[in-house]
């Protein structure tokens, strides 16, 4: 329904206002609120067990895995890899200028809804022959199958 006249309109305006206002003061709550209250866009969560797991070698990843990581080994890269009984989780560094390289798993953890393995590209020892040629480290480990996704740290 639309008022014509002249006090219809200034009504209008005045409605427009004061919802405006409304609005505003409900954003303004909204922003203090997460402000002072730690909205965080981010929260670990919390650490339920560690898992356990077994770096494997070449010889012992899946074939189809093996392939995936061909492709990608020149490139960084975070897969994973399911055969039903076991998982496999796969990390790569792309080329590295030498060889000497070696890769570490210092966390890997069971969350309420998620598994964590967070790894570490270790360079080369001063004392050791690194060479000249470029390597492609990477590291597949394998732990039984459970359904919770990775996360990579």
């Amino acid at each position: 329904m639309v008022i014509i006249n002249r006090q219809g309109a200034f009504f209008m305006k005045h409605i427009l206002r004061t919802r405006g206002a409304a609005i505003l003061a409900a954003g303004v709550l909204i922003l203090a609120a997460c402000l002072l209250g730690g909205c965080t866009g981010k929260e670990e969560a919390a650490k339920v067990r560690d898992l356990e797991f077994t770096v494997i070698g070449q010889n012992e990843i899946p074939q189809e895995l093996a392939d995936m990581i061909g492709q990608k080994k020149n490139e960084e890269f975070k897969l994973t890899y399911t055969d039903g009984a076991d998982l496999y989780i796969a990390v790569g560094y792309g080329e590295q200028p030498t060889g000497g390289y070696s890769i570490t798993v210092p966390e890997f953890y069971l969350t309420e809804n998620s598994i964590v393995i967070k790894t570490e590209l270790q360079g080369p020892e001063s004392t050791e022959q690194a060479g000249n040629s470029p390597s492609f480290p990477y590291i597949v480990i394998k732990t039984p199958f459970m359904e919770e996704p990775v996360v990579f740290q």
